[in-house]
């Protein structure tokens, strides 16, 4: 049966096999109407009811075959939203099907869509619409099983006033009176709810190969056109590594800035970040990843997100064998050290014995969102990269691959299905020998234990070795008032990624002096700098060292590129800097219809501002103070200052002991929950067996005709 700790609906009862959706655009009112057919089957006997995810959705009505059913939407979970409860007036025998009509429509909370005004998009003169439901958020789009484990395909009608595109295939257009046109879509490959998308917007595509187009407005569609030339190549390359691509269509949206991810796998329509575009391919190994996905994630699934590893380790996996292919190894080995550098970094940011560092965490109760980190993919990536290296290298572990993509295309399993086939496939193909290396592998420190992995791989360094000896050479020099030694030229024959890699080595050291940071950036130009790794680094170094100079830089780059990757450790990093957690909180403050809602949500946990609200605009006390403190005298002004520093520095040494006590919590009862659980069911069982004995014992009482003992007597004997 599924399981699934963040889902509401009735998963063990019955299953979702179709969606269709009916549904209008209103930009004015930021909503979308219409209505969801849900295809469901019974996957038990005795099936009353239907149980449904949603989230901050206005349900009103719901019917089959055009009458009416009994509906509950039931009191809201803090994280997981409202269950729907839909009486079906009889019974469901396993196997049997319903269709079930549900008008609805989204409300300004739905956590799933983000709505631009046009001045946020390039172009300034259209609205804009994109969705991301990854990982619980399709329940506030469209009322549904919002379950990995549950895969099904999906047909939609959308009626916009601008052009829509989702994750299906378009099948037609048809123009209405209103002067709106309905966009029409089917999705014949089942896949989990959180891959529907849907974009509206000024888009103009350009194809870019025989089976991809790329969509974006028309101010950046050469740039975007000529950034994604190659996509056809990464295509074939993962087809000759796994299997043949299974979507149909491969497009590319490139969103507007506001967009929380580095791209999102959606099916036949990947939504890449406009972070990507660089002007010189150097940043396009997210196709590569989000193509790995087209196999690792879509087609094999998670059954739940406490395995989402097997999404993202498993792609990782395949975009460093795809790089490798096309670049050579020693690039997709370069790629592992920078992966490295990431999961070391997620690993301190929570504490190497936070639960969530483990590979297979405990979510129950738990928002996925809070867990999503490089750990699933770095280190799910380092768990793959061992075992093949222990096994006997690429000869053996890539037919091990291909065959795990054929055995578990189109469902949806968990860390134990895919150890038992690693197992049943290496001892079909090769005997006992490897049972027996797989034996020896300490699977619960891989799988359980939290931190780093258990085992520190080691990667081909022939690309970083420039970048530790140019890194060496600055921490050197840290106590030279004038290093001599460097020039520009420097980084003349480094490739972005190993400026990246440079860049890297340095946060590692102790903050260089500020004369330093001078002259590194004269010599260097990396304020300047197009390439937002590139970029973003450059600015984590600064404020590592408390660098004043590059705080504008800072909240200029972090309130104009929502991308999570960047944003969310800069203002964080900002607001713990020396004189930086006013200008943190005020930017975001400023800025926080710009990010998408599940950024924004982060952002506020991140910066202590919990209580704001992510879905309307910068409240009048926060207006008023901005105004007061403006119009104070600069004595005034100097002191409040001083005085918030001081604050600032007891807020942050509390909240940091109430997080290390919260994480000692957690650790704690993710050890003692089985345990707990294990023995209130022992509990159960024993009251269960004493029942039963009570009973007899009356039973025989009155075939023996002994007198009854009166009610008092009974229960006290009970």
């Amino acid at each position: 049966m599924p399981y699934d700790p963040t889902s509401l609906s009735n998963l063990d009862e019955v299953k979702t096999t179709h969606i269709h959706l009916d549904l209008a655009v209103d930009f004015a009112a930021k909503t979308l109407t219409g209505s969801a057919e849900l295809d469901v089957e019974a996957i038990a006997d005795n099936v009353s009811k239907v149980v449904l995810d949603t989230s901050f959705i206005d349900i009103r009505s719901v019917s089959v075959d055009g009458q009416a059913l009994k509906h509950t939407l039931e009191k809201r979970h803090e994280k997981y939203g409202s269950a729907l409860t839909i009486e079906l007036g009889h019974s469901l025998s396993k196997g049997h099907t319903a269709k079930l009509v549900i008008g609805y429509a989204t409300t300004e909370e739905c956590t799933a869509c983000q709505w631009l005004e046009p001045s946020q998009t390039v172009g300034k003169k259209h609205p804009y619409l994109f969705t991301q439901c990854q990982a619980i958020h399709a329940r506030s789009l469209v009322p549904c099983q919002d379950s990995p484990s549950i895969k099904l395909t999906y047909s939609a009608n959308i009626t916009a006033p601008l052009r829509a595109v989702m994750s299906a295939v378009a099948t037609g257009e048809e123009k209405q009176a209103n002067g709106a046109t309905t966009y029409k879509f089917q999705q014949k490959t089942r896949m989990p709810s959180y891959l529907i998308a849907l974009a509206v917007g000024n888009l103009e595509g350009r194809e870019i190969g025989p089976r991809s187009t790329v969509w974006t407005e028309p101010e950046v569609i050469e740039a975007a056109a000529w950034e994604f030339v190659d996509t056809e190549k990464f295509i074939r390359t993962g087809e000759e590594f796994l299997t043949p691509y299974d979507w149909g269509r491969y497009d590319l949206l490139v969103l507007p800035a506001s967009f929380p991810y580095g791209g999102m796998e959606n099916p036949c329509l990947t939504f890449v970040t406009p972070s990507l575009l660089a002007g010189d391919r150097s940043l396009v190994d997210v196709v590569a990843h989000e193509i790995a996905h087209s196999w690792m994630g879509n087609l094999v699934t998670t059954e739940n997100w406490e395995h989402f590893w097997l999404n993202e380790g498993f792609t990782v996996f395949v975009e460093r064998k795809i790089l490798g292919h096309m670049q050579g190894k020693e690039h997709s080995e370069f790629s592992a050290i920078i992966g490295h550098k990431a999961l070391v970094e997620s690993v301190d940011l929570y504490g190497k014995d936070h639960p969530f560092t483990a590979l297979r965490p405990c979510l129950r109760g738990e928002d996925p969102d809070d867990a999503f980190s490089s750990v699933p993919y770095e280190k799910g990536f380092n768990m793959l990269y061992y075992l093949e290296k222990q096994l006997g290298g690429e000869k053996v572990f890539d037919p091990y691959v291909r065959a795990h993509v054929q055995e578990f295309a189109g469902r949806s399993i968990n860390t134990d299905d895919w150890k038992a086939f690693l197992y049943s496939f290496m001892e079909k193909h090769h005997g006992q020998e490897k049972v027996d290396i797989l034996n020896k592998v300490d699977w619960e420190a891989w799988l359980s234990g939290t931190g780093m992995p258990p085992v520190e791989n080691k990667f081909d360094d022939t690309l970083a070795k420039e970048c530790n000896c140019l890194c060496k050479k600055w921490d050197q020099s840290r106590h030279e008032a004038k290093p001599q030694e460097f020039t520009p030229q420097d980084l003349e024959n480094f490739s972005s990624t190993q400026r990246v890699v440079f860049l890297e080595r340095v946060s590692e050291l102790a903050p260089l002096p500020h004369s330093h940071l001078d002259l590194m950036d004269e010599l260097y130009n990396l304020t300047t700098v197009r390439n937002c790794e590139i970029k973003f680094r450059w600015q984590m170094i600064c404020l590592a060292a408390d660098y004043e100079k590059i705080y504008p830089e800072v909240a200029a780059f972090a309130s104009t590129m929502g991308r999570m990757k960047f944003c969310r450790p800069l203002l964080r990093s900002l607001y713990l800097a020396k004189n930086g957690s006013e200008l943190a909180r005020n930017t975001f403050l400023k800025h926080k219809s710009f990010y998408h809602p599940i950024a924004a949500t982060m952002i506020a946990k991140d910066l202590g501002l919990s209580n704001v609200n992510v879905h309307s605009e910068m409240e009048p006390s926060h207006v008023f103070a901005a105004q007061l403190l403006d119009a104070l005298p600069e004595p005034e002004m100097a002191e409040i200052q001083r005085r918030q520093s001081d604050m600032s520095v007891s807020i942050q040494k509390a909240s940091a002991s109430l997080s290390a006590l919260n994480e000692f919590s957690a650790a704690k009862w993710a050890v003692l929950h089985p345990k707990f659980e294990a023995h209130t069911r022992a509990i159960k069982e024993l009251q269960a067996d004493l029942d039963y004995v009570f009973r007899r014992i009356r039973a025989m009482k009155t075939k023996l005709n002994l007198p009854n003992l009166d009610d008092d007597d009974e229960e006290e004997e009970e």
